[in-house]
């Protein structure tokens, strides 16, 4: 199996400057939810993506096993860069994947060419 390469991780941030994944994340009451998801964001910096799939137009999604069910969505550009986009829970996870494709697409379109 080939070694995991490190990956720089990047956030999405809207055309009047608003980190929305950031704010999403610091809106969560749960402590505990909140280091689970930093945690995973470091292991995605060393390479590991976890246990994520696509969600389609090129964005991906990885699932959380805490609490209701935690999303994060990102995007790839190339093999070292990962954009992360928004974040939910299971319960929200259809209005956030659409979200999530929005901002990939106008993400691309400005900085990522």
């Amino acid at each position: 199996m080939p070694e995991a390469a490190p990956r720089k991780v990047e956030v999405y941030v809207t055309r009047d400057g608003k980190d929305l994944f950031q704010e999403w994340l610091d809106g969560l009451a749960d402590q505990r939810a909140r280091v689970l998801i930093d945690k995973t964001i470091a292991k995605v910096r060393l390479g590991n993506l976890g246990r994520h799939k696509s969600v389609g137009e090129g964005v991906q999604e990885i699932v959380l096993d805490y609490g209701p069910g935690y999303r994060i969505y990102f995007g790839e550009h190339g093999a070292t860069l990962v954009i992360l986009l928004c974040g939910s829970t299971k319960k929200r996870q259809e209005e956030a994947i659409k979200q999530a494709r929005r901002y990939w697409k106008d993400g691309k379109g400005r900085t990522l060419r």
